[in-house]
């Protein structure tokens, strides 16, 4: 070789020893990350409950960044944008339904070894769980007087969630960039236009069904989750004062986009 090691690096580019910048654990906070995790007890199985939940609360964060992205392409007319921004979120969103598998190791008596520690904590205050409904057309803002935990800044992204367009929003506008009337009296006709002339609108109909799976891939996870619950728990009181199994088995029947579920019965 016989030339200086530097002269074989291309300018502008330092990647790993070669720059000796930045460490993998520095990159991505890795002390940081791992000091989240805080038993309250001494309990076994305390650490996954708190480290599956947190992994939960990072994939939100995911979510909201892809569909955000998703609804903004679709406003923009750019649909080729928003399907790539739904498959990430579908892929997503099968990992959160397999991920309560994992949960499942635990048993009711190694829950309830420690489930008295996290009263009146609960899955019901996820600030982004609220806001990935929000976005998804699910506005609630009872919720508001009910998240009696939440901080400004929290109330604040929520108020935001209930002010902002929802991705029905953002499709009802790509149906209206081609043409298509959007109020309340016409919009089945034109799902209906759309679904019988995938010649011309197959972009949009692609886009529809992107919508559906993300609505049923949510709901597959609300009823996996609620299974879960009703194993670990039965019809014990949620922690944070909800009647447990049976409020979330309630929400089980829930539609982000009741018009696509809906327009299966006029085909």
């Amino acid at each position: 070789m016989g030339h200086n090691a530097d002269a074989a690096v291309p300018p502008g580019r330092r990647f790993g020893e070669e720059g000796g910048r930045l460490s993998y654990g520095a990159y991505l906070r890795i002390p940081e990350l791992l000091a989240q995790q805080r038993p309250q007890s001494e309990a076994p199985d305390e650490l996954l409950f708190i480290t599956i939940h947190q992994v939960y609360e990072l994939w939100f964060k995911l979510l909201l960044h892809e569909l955000e992205k998703a609804r903004d392409a679709m406003d923009g007319g750019e649909l080729w944008q928003a399907r790539h921004q739904f498959r990430r979120v579908h892929a997503v969103e099968r990992v959160l339904v397999q991920q309560v598998e994992v949960l499942e190791t635990m048993t009711p008596q190694d829950f309830l070894a420690f489930r008295a520690h996290l009263s009146p904590a609960s899955g019901f205050q996820s600030v982004q769980f609220r806001e990935l409904e929000f976005l998804s057309g699910l506005k609630d803002t009872g919720y508001l007087a009910r998240l009696r935990d939440a901080d400004e800044a929290e109330l604040a992204r929520l108020r935001r969630r209930l002010d902002e367009p929802t991705l029905w929003d953002a499709y009802l506008t790509a149906l209206s960039q081609r043409g298509l009337p959007v109020s309340d009296d016409e919009i089945m006709g034109s799902l209906l236009a759309v679904a019988r002339d995938r010649r011309s609108y197959d972009d949009l109909w692609q886009l529809a069904e992107d919508l559906l799976t993300h609505d049923e891939t949510a709901a597959q996870w609300r009823t996996r989750h609620v299974q879960m619950v009703e194993r670990q728990i039965g019809t014990k009181s949620g922690t944070g004062g909800s009647t447990g199994a049976p409020y979330l088995r309630g929400r089980t029947r829930l539609h982000y986009f009741p018009l696509l579920w809906e327009l299966r019965a006029w085909l």
